[in-house]
C-alpha cells in the first residue's frame, strides 16, 4: 500500500506554498523530508495525511484517490503526528495514549488487542513510568513521547511525523529513531520531516529535499544528501564525515 503523490500544488493566504511537487513513498522505508523554513514540508505533510486538500493535483493510496477513503478508514491507516501536537485538557497518560485505538473500536469499546497495541506503544517510548500521571503536568520532553506513542497504538499502516525528535534529550532522540526504523522495517512506511540532517541520513532510506514548495532532488542519502545539494537547498556549507561506528555526520560550516 503505497502513497504516490502528483503534481501537487497549493497557494495560502496568496503565498504559493507547493509548486507541482510528485513523489512516491513506499511501505517498510523511512522516508525523509526536509528543506529550509518555508520550502513547503508540512503543507505536504498535510496534504499526504489528507488533512489539506491541494488546489490541483492528487495523492493516492494503494492507487486510490486519498479523498476516496472514508476518513475512519483513513485515521486507522494513517497516523499523523503534526508538528505542533498539543495536549488542552486534564487527561492521565493511558487515556491520552488510548485515543490513538479510537479508528479500530467497535460498540463495545477496548479490547484485549487495545490493550496490548496500548503498551506496546508506551514501551516503545518510555512512557510506562508515568501512565498514571496528567499528561499536562508532563515536561515538553516527556509530552513529544506520549504523543508520539498515541500514533503508535493505532498500529498505522503509515506513520507520518512532523519534526517528531524536536523536544526530546539526545538518548530519547536515539531511542525515537530505533523506534521509528523498527516501525518501518515491521512493514509500516515512515515518513518524517526533520531539520536534523545528521538524524536525516541515520534513519532515512529515502530523502525528498524541498526548495521553495518544489521537489529539489530525492532519492537516497548518498543521491541527495551531498554537499552541493545542500548548499542549494539551505544555504549553507557542510562537512560530511563518519563517526567510528560509520555512520554519517553532517556538519554545517557557514553560509554558503
Amino acid at each position: 500500500m503505497d502513497i504516490r503523490f502528483d503534481a501537487l500544488s497549493l497557494t495560502l493566504r496568496g503565498r504559493s506554498i507547493l509548486q507541482n511537487v510528485s513523489g512516491h513513498l513506499q511501505r517498510g522505508k523511512v522516508t525523509a523530508i526536509l528543506g529550509a523554513n518555508g520550502a513547503g514540508k508540512s503543507s505536504l505533510l498535510s496534504c499526504l495525511a489528507g488533512l489539506r486538500t491541494p488546489d490541483s493535483g492528487m495523492v493516492f493510496l494503494d492507487n486510490q484517490p486519498l479523498t476516496s477513503v472514508p476518513a475512519r478508514v483513513r485515521a486507522r491507516l494513517i497516523g499523523l503526528l503534526p508538528q505542533q501536537a498539543d495536549i488542552h485538557w486534564e487527561i492521565n497518560v493511558r487515556a491520552l495514549v488510548a485515543l490513538g485505538r479510537l479508528a479500530h473500536q467497535g460498540r463495545w469499546g477496548k479490547s484485549a488487542a487495545d490493550d496490548a497495541a496500548i503498551a506496546k506503544a508506551m514501551t516503545q517510548t518510555d512512557c510506562l513510568q508515568f501512565a498514571n500521571r496528567k499528561a499536562l503536568r508532563l515536561s515538553g520532553g516527556e509530552q513529544a513521547r506520549v504523543l508520539l506513542a498515541r500514533v503508535l497504538a493505532g498500529e498505522p499502516d503509515w506513520v507520518l511525523a512532523d519534526e517528531p525528535l524536536a523536544n526530546l534529550d539526545p538518548a530519547h532522540q536515539m531511542d525515537a529513531v530505533s523506534c521509528l526504523k523498527d516501525v518501518a522495517q515491521s512493514g509500516a512506511g515512515v515518513v518524517l520531516v526533520l531539520h536534523d540532517l545528521t538524524q536525516a541520513a541515520r534513519i532515512a532510506d529515502h530523502v525528498i529535499l524541498m526548495k521553495a514548495g518544489r521537489v529539489q532532488a530525492a532519492g537516497t542519502c548518498a543521491q541527495v544528501l551531498t554537499p552541493d545539494q545542500l548548499a542549494e537547498a539551505f544555504g549553507v556549507t557542510v562537512h560530511i564525515d563518519s563517526d567510528a561506528q560509520g555512520a554519517p555526520i553532517i556538519t554545517p560550516i557557514r553560509r554558503a
